[in-house]
């Protein structure tokens, strides 16, 4: 291998690294969730769990969706693992379908310490945006295996919305 084929080859790793972090960040970037937790949350004190970057007062974690949208509905799918039916709220909010909810911590029952906890705990709002107008008041959802799916009938059934932009 010569200096030229390495230096094409670190190029195109470097590209590589280049475009995955982009498309990482921009992808993560409306999924990524601030969690606040609240006295029902339940989190343990700072003193006693052993993992440096633990921070009780609140965290981030990434609660992904799905979006697919077919000639009569909208569909959305959010990740929210951890999470009881019972602790969330949904809503149709100009234009976006917006999730409140709570992720509470459950306690481990015998003498011990936390040493790593990574997963986020409290309160929770994550917006989905609709690229169509909803009939919200028909919407209906269902949650099984830590997935919420949200059926909304668009307001005016036709193709899926598509804009054509044209190239100068």
């Amino acid at each position: 291998m010569n200096l030229d084929e390495l230096k094409q080859g670190l190029s195109s790793l470097m590209d590589s690294m280049s475009g995955g972090w982009q498309h990482m960040r921009q992808t993560a970037s409306s999924a990524l969730t601030s969690f606040r937790p609240s006295a029902q949350t339940n989190v343990p004190d700072k003193v006693d769990v052993d993992d440096m970057f633990y921070i009780p007062s609140g965290t981030w974690s990434m609660l992904g969706a799905n979006l697919f949208e077919d000639n009569k509905r909208v569909v959305v799918r959010l990740e929210l693992p951890g999470v009881d039916k019972n602790d969330l709220d949904i809503e149709v909010l100009d234009n976006r379908l917006v999730v409140h909810g709570e992720k509470r911590f459950e306690r481990e029952e015998s003498d011990g310490r936390y040493r790593v906890l990574q997963c986020a705990y409290g309160a929770f709002e994550r917006a989905v945006p609709l690229p169509v107008p909803v009939v919200a008041d028909q919407a209906t959802a269902s949650y099984s295996n830590g997935v919420l799916r949200v059926e909304l009938p668009k307001a005016d059934p036709g193709m899926p919305h598509k804009v054509k932009v044209k190239v100068d």
